[in-house]
């Protein structure tokens, strides 16, 4: 899979093209329609067209052992469930976790990246699809395409298909930060070409899904779902990739 053109920035990177695409949700899920149906439910609504400039994004998920490079060059403290500062036993090719947004930004900055806006997020995960609930089309994932519905954690990156940009775990495995503040409203409002959230706010925004996420009807695993929790929030279903700059 993978676009002919597309030629990685370095080792780690895949080529996302710019263009026009269909963000948000275009299809309604159950009860949707009823009253007391939950308003954040439908925050990624409306469905509009926007456009996003060509960059560079990690085809995967940072891992234990790359945080650790980092956390020796810049002497940060390491993710608590790190006993004695150490990776946990056969996790280096796992995601890092427990890692909240300025940890992430932080990484990201020190490998000469920083985290993708939201737009950048989901331009990635839908590939060239038009609408479709998932990376691959509508039908619910499997164990083959994505690590979800589990109890023991994240597994280990690109141990699943990879998606239509050749990027791993997009959907799963961790929800993964952004760099956008959340706004329950943004879509209505937000600009057409690269929009990066609103200016301010409470919350950062989440995408992807988990380990811990099951499938339908739940919605979390989809490519419009958005998620949010607070900066300095840290949790074992939480991690994040990074994004480079297009020359």
């Amino acid at each position: 899979m993978g676009c002919a053109a597309a030629k990685a920035a370095e080792p780690g990177f895949v080529f996302i093209p710019g263009g026009e695409f269909l963000r948000g949700r275009n299809f309604d899920w159950p009860d949707a329609s009823l009253p007391w149906y939950p308003n954040p439910m439908k925050d990624d609504t409306p469905a509009r067209k926007i456009r996003v400039d060509p960059f560079y994004m990690g085809e995967s998920e940072v891992t234990n052992e790359r945080y650790a490079a980092f956390l020796k060059a810049t002497r940060r403290k390491p993710p608590y469930q790190w006993v004695k500062g150490q990776i946990p036993n056969g996790k280096d090719k796992h995601p890092v976790v427990n890692v909240s947004w300025d940890d992430a930004t932080a990484y990201c900055a020190w490998q000469g990246g920083r985290l993708p806006t939201e737009a950048e997020w989901e331009r990635s995960c839908r590939g060239l699809t038009e609408g479709s609930k998932y990376p691959w089309g509508d039908t619910n994932p499997t164990a083959r395409q994505a690590i979800f519905n589990l109890e023991t954690g994240a597994g280990p990156v690109c141990s699943r298909d990879r998606s239509y940009f050749g990027l791993c775990d997009i959907i799963g495995n961790v929800w993964e930060w952004t760099a956008d503040w959340y706004g329950r409203t943004y879509y209505e409002s937000a600009p057409d070409h690269n929009p990066k959230g609103p200016d301010s706010g409470l919350y950062r925004v989440l995408r992807g899904g988990s380990w811990f996420d099951t499938a339908a009807p739940q919605p979390f695993l989809t490519c419009s779902y958005r998620s949010w929790a607070r900066q300095s929030e840290r949790s074992p279903t939480i991690g994040f990739r990074c994004v480079k700059k297009f020359p």
